[in-house]
């Protein structure tokens, strides 16, 4: 289906023509007609119609079957099925196709070499199947036989960690994890574990590695917290930032600086930038329609309103996000809404906020996004995410909240706000790196020097690929934009999803109080990384993995092996004279290494 999505579209979209339109089908025609001749069968797969003959039939007639002749059959004979018809009726009859070659047409261009070389699965060539040469096996044997000696020395970065001049300078930042709550397994394995199993493997390749991450503590989450617990913002803050950082101590997650974002140089970088967009012309002021609770007396940021959600009907959305959906929303467009304070009905009244002018930056972004696109390694769903942003148009962005609790915008008229959370908490990464050294405009201000990894979740995507490179593209300072943007798909619990709100879910202090040891859990949550599509934490799956990939395979592997050494050679591995099977056992280790040095410098 890739390729034939690929061949549909150097036809449709760029007008090629037969051969050359068809060129990535060719092993894999070449391939069912193999198999369709081998097993003499009227059927692609099985003994009767089936899902795979019907779309494959639909795909393949823009594309010639040359000599082939069981394929010319095999898809005439499918033409003859009503399902076949009516699929290809519903695509590729003329008015179909058109609207098909329109719809293509604002797709992103297929990018098959692409596609297999960030992919998970070894390729071919690195099969075990594949013969060695004579090349690979003496190359193994030399490095064998060098020996350890010959390895560089592990690298030690000066405190604090900074740029080298002539070195690899990796920043790596994991999303800020908000502050109101025990962050749960799929927290931990979507930002966190994940940028610090790449940050060790940095550090093991002698890049010269900085990892930084904090709670981001503004906003409304922490203010409704607070009254929940009948706590002041701060306190909150304070309460649950010890939290987090115990449970990222416990599961061993190598932080060079875990810090916060309720700090001076949160507030003075960020209004630095304010400042800057605001003197270049990328900041609106406009009337918005708010809800206002009259017995609160005060206009509700997005958080203190609940209500029935305008896109699936789930009766308890937030006024910024759907928990079930996963929509963003407007608080006006919430259907049935209440003041979470005091359960009153709100009333729409107009306010006046300032806006991020995305569209004014929009020919800043795109050519900065194409560039990053074809230098760095970006997942596909960040790609695919930032893309539908930037197509269906981006809209002026509203940067101010009628809150108490945040960074305060120092602007007149403006005074009694503060900066909207995803304006502000992203600005998080410089002002907690600020904290860590007094020097991190070396960090971030050295897009000549510094290469950024951000991790994170996709639901956090558009905020670190448009709306805060928008920010610091503005701001027109030399920043170190994003080169690697990472995001996982979702991580989900058993049968259904993890909830923080509702409580549902393994929670990073419930994994310590197991008293199942951290690099146990650390092995299954990679394992289940969600890395192309969504996965489910089971704890059965937890035990039969712990026992058979942990205990049989590396236990057991490990134990007879020193086992043996001991019985045999006294506890001392003697010198070894390599046997012609040794040395081709060297060699396959060698492209097993050589393959996971790929998957892992794609961050996969």
């Amino acid at each position: 289906q890739p390729a034939a999505s690929a061949a549909l579209y150097a036809q449709l979209v760029h007008g090629k023509k037969g051969l050359e339109a068809a060129e990535a089908l060719g092993k894999l025609l070449a391939h069912i007609e193999q198999n369709l001749s081998r097993r003499g069968t009227a059927y692609l797969a099985g003994n009767t119609e089936s899902v795979a003959g019907v779309e494959s039939c639909c795909l393949l007639p823009l594309t010639p079957q040359g000599e082939l002749q069981a394929l010319r059959t095999w898809f005439w004979s499918m033409t003859l099925s009503e399902a076949c018809r009516k699929a290809a009726d519903s695509v590729l009859m003329p008015k179909a196709l058109l609207e098909f070659k329109a719809y293509l047409q604002k797709q992103p261009p297929p990018c098959l070499a692409v596609e297999k070389a960030t992919s998970n699965e070894p390729e071919e060539e690195e099969g075990s199947e594949r013969a060695l040469t004579e090349e690979e096996i003496t190359a193994a044997v030399d490095a064998w036989a060098r020996g350890a000696a010959a390895l560089p020395k592990p690298w030690q970065s000066q405190k604090p960690v900074l740029p080298v001049e002539g070195m690899r300078n990796v920043l790596i930042t994991s999303a800020l994890p908000y502050v109101n709550n025990v962050p749960h397994l799929g927290n931990i394995i979507g930002c966190v574990l994940s940028a610090d199993t790449f940050a060790r493997y940095c550090r093991l390749r002698n890049w010269n590695t900085l990892y930084v991450c904090g709670t981001d503590e503004y906003g409304t989450a922490t203010e409704t917290k607070a009254v929940e617990e009948g706590l002041t913002p701060q306190e909150i803050c304070n309460k649950y930032n010890a939290i987090h950082a115990d449970i990222y101590r416990w599961f061993d997650i190598s932080f060079d600086y875990f810090g916060r974002t309720t700090t001076p140089y949160q507030t003075t970088i960020a209004q630095d930038i304010f400042q800057r967009l605001l003197a270049r012309g990328f900041l609106l002021q406009d009337t918005v329609e708010q809800l206002r609770c009259e017995d609160c007396q005060r206009f509700l940021a997005d958080r203190f309103v609940e209500g029935t959600c305008p896109f699936c009907s789930y009766e308890e959305a937030r006024g910024d996000q759907c928990d079930k959906c996963g929509k963003l929303i407007n608080a006006v467009e919430l259907k049935n809404p209440q003041c979470k304070l005091c359960r009153g009905v709100p009333v729409v009244k107009p306010t006046q906020h300032l806006f991020l002018d995305l569209p004014k930056l929009e020919e800043r972004l795109e050519p900065w996004l194409e560039q990053s696109w074809a230098t760095g390694d970006w997942t596909a769903n960040a790609r695919y995410i930032t893309r539908s942003w930037i197509r269906d148009g981006l809209k002026p962005r509203c940067i101010t909240r009628d809150l108490k609790w945040g960074t305060p915008v120092p602007l007149d008229g403006f005074r009694d706000k503060v900066f909207y959370v995803w304006f502000d908490a992203p600005i998080g990464y410089l002002s907690i790196t600020a904290n860590y050294t007094d020097q991190w405009e070396r960090w971030w201000k050295n897009p000549q020097q510094v290469e950024l990894y951000n991790f994170m979740a996709k639901d956090n995507v558009p905020f670190h690929s448009v709306i805060f490179p928008c920010s610091l593209l503005g701001a027109d300072d030399n920043y170190t934009l994003v080169n690697h943007l990472i995001a996982t798909e979702y991580l989900n619990y058993e049968d259904g999803k993890f909830s923080k709100s509702w409580g549902v879910g393994v929670f990073g202090d419930m994994a310590k109080d197991t008293g199942i040891p951290a690099d146990i859990w650390r092995f299954y949550l990679l394992y289940l990384r969600p890395e192309g599509q969504d996965s489910a934490f089971s704890w059965s799956d937890l035990m039969l993995k712990n026992n058979s990939e942990l205990l049989n395979n590396l236990g057991h592997f490990i134990n007879r092996a020193g086992m043996f050494v001991c019985k045999f050679f006294g506890g001392t591995v003697p010198n070894m004279v390599l046997t012609a099977d040794d040395k081709r056992l060297l060699a396959r280790v060698t492209l097993e290494l050589r393959q996971y040095h790929q998957l892992l410098e794609k961050v996969r």
